[in-house]
């Protein structure tokens, strides 16, 4: 019982170093936002809409996107989702697409190649948007957020899938996109 106390005592000592005060707690807790979002893929055409982290796209196929529209819905805040793609023979749009517009080429069988995703407002104050590509010869790359490039427009190789999440400010996310909260 002894050994016991002292292992328990042990443990929490440690965490209390890695962590201070803080205590984090898988966070199962649903978004009060959704983010929406569609691709063009070669050979389908628009898929329908998916929600928070699910992926669009396609998955073992080799099947390039060559478009995308992005929406909130469920906002309490104002403000809006905004993004631009890296396109095969274009490269970056010059100007960021919002709320659903079409971001990419439509009848040039043109491949995505990259992608930047922003929240701009009010709502950008409360959450952050995190997302990552799946990539001809790489598979999933790590999430990016905020603004941040993901992709391969450097190599030039076709985006395949994506996921998009929003997540409330102060919560941990991490690389395999679980949530943490401070409780």
């Amino acid at each position: 019982m002894k050994k016991t106390h002292i292992i328990l005592a042990s443990i929490f000592f440690i965490l209390t170093i890695f962590f201070g005060n803080k205590v984090y707690a898988n966070s199962t807790e649903a978004s009060n936002y959704n983010v929406e979002y569609k691709t063009h893929v070669q050979n389908i055409g628009w898929q329908q809409y998916v929600t928070d982290g699910k992926m669009a796209g396609t998955s073992g196929q080799s099947l390039r996107l060559e478009g995308i529209k992005i929406k909130l819905v469920n906002q309490q805040y104002t403000g809006d989702i905004e993004y631009r793609t890296h396109i095969q023979n274009i490269g970056w749009e010059t100007s960021f697409k919002k709320n659903d517009e079409m971001s990419g080429t439509s009848g040039k069988s043109y491949r995505l190649e990259g992608i930047e995703i922003k929240l701009t407002g009010e709502i950008a104050n409360h959450y952050d948007v995190y997302y990552r590509v799946h990539a001809q010869n790489f598979g999933w790359l790590g999430w990016a957020r905020n603004g941040e490039r993901s992709g391969t427009s450097s190599y030039a190789y076709r985006l395949e899938g994506i996921e998009i999440k929003l997540v409330k400010k102060g919560t941990i996310f991490n690389e395999y996109g679980e949530l943490y909260t401070l409780i």
